[in-house]
Order: C-alpha cells, then sequence, then structure tokens
C-alpha cells in the first residue's frame, strides 16, 4: 500500500480541546480542592510506575500510534518545556480489536507547566518536541511497555502518515 504524506497542524491544547482524550493538568494554587479540572486515574489494574523518561528527538512524522487499554497515563515535561502529541478517540478501551479513525487524529501542543493526563484507551503518538533530548514524567502501570502496548501502524494499515505542523 502506498502512503500518503498528511500535513497535521498542531492545535493549542486546552482543557476543553483535550476532553475528549484526557484532561489537561494546568497549574492551581497550593491546597485547591479536587474538583473538575483534575484528572480522574485508573491505576487499580496494577502497579503505579512514576518515572522520568528521557528521550531523544525524532522527526515529527507520525506512523503509528499506540493505547494503553490498562490505565489512564498521564506525562508532563520536567523542565516546563512546550511539547507536541497526536490523539485520537479511545472508543471502547475494552474492545481488543479496536482501531482509531485516522480522519479524527488531531495533533496538540501542551504548553509547558502543564501536564497530560490521557483517558484509559486513548490512542496516542510523542511526546514529539524541537530540543535534541527532553525528560517527562510519566505515570502509568509497572508492566504497560510489555502487557499494555497496543500500537497500529498508520502507514501500513491506512496508507497514511502525518507530519505535525507545529
Amino acid at each position: 500500500m502506498a502512503t500518503a504524506v498528511r500535513a497535521l497542524p498542531a492545535r493549542e491544547a486546552t482543557p476543553a480541546a483535550i476532553a475528549p482524550y484526557g484532561t489537561l493538568i494546568e497549574p492551581g494554587a497550593d491546597g485547591t480542592p479536587y474538583g473538575r479540572a483534575d484528572a480522574v486515574l485508573d491505576l487499580g489494574r496494577g502497579t503505579p510506575r512514576l518515572y522520568v523518561m528521557r528521550l531523544v528527538a525524532r522527526p515529527m512524522r507520525v506512523t503509528g500510534i499506540t493505547r494503553h487499554a490498562a490505565v489512564t497515563q498521564c506525562l508532563a515535561s520536567t523542565r516546563g518545556e512546550d511539547w507536541f502529541i497526536v490523539l485520537a478517540a479511545p472508543g471502547d478501551p475494552d474492545d481488543a480489536a479496536a482501531m482509531p479513525d485516522p480522519a479524527g487524529i488531531e495533533a496538540f501542543r501542551i504548553p509547558g507547566g502543564t501536564a497530560l493526563a490521557l483517558h484509559r484507551g486513548t490512542w496516542h503518538a510523542g511526546p514529539y518536541f524541537a530540543e535534541p533530548t527532553m525528560d517527562f514524567l510519566n505515570l502509568e502501570l509497572a508492566d504497560t511497555n510489555t502487557a499494555d502496548h497496543r500500537t497500529v501502524r498508520l502507514d501500513r494499515q491506512f496508507g497514511v502518515a502525518l507530519d505535525i505542523v507545529p
């Protein structure tokens, strides 16, 4: 199958724009009570793991998209830099045969100083960024990368690759 490359302009992440995919967690005053702006976390299907992952920059071309059906993954840059992520609606996270809708894939610029909590099963690719390397806080399960990591190759299964346009 031939691969068509499509430009995917990055939208500014806002709580409303991110809502179909998760929660954009913005800074708030210390002591603020739990409320609608907080992520609803699902970490009960295994041992939670919080770690700092160091990523090396790669081209902003998306050829695959991944989801984790067992966890609400959370990401944040550790030094407050802006970064990019590509998202698609989770559909039914318990449907092992679910596929992302290529027409519904969106790119977002996540502002520094915020975190992103993905709904369980949200399709995602990234983080992407321009710096040579970046560090990210990552909250998921201890076995997310080995037991709960389903990737769909957009280029092979749908004949499309997406170029993120910052």
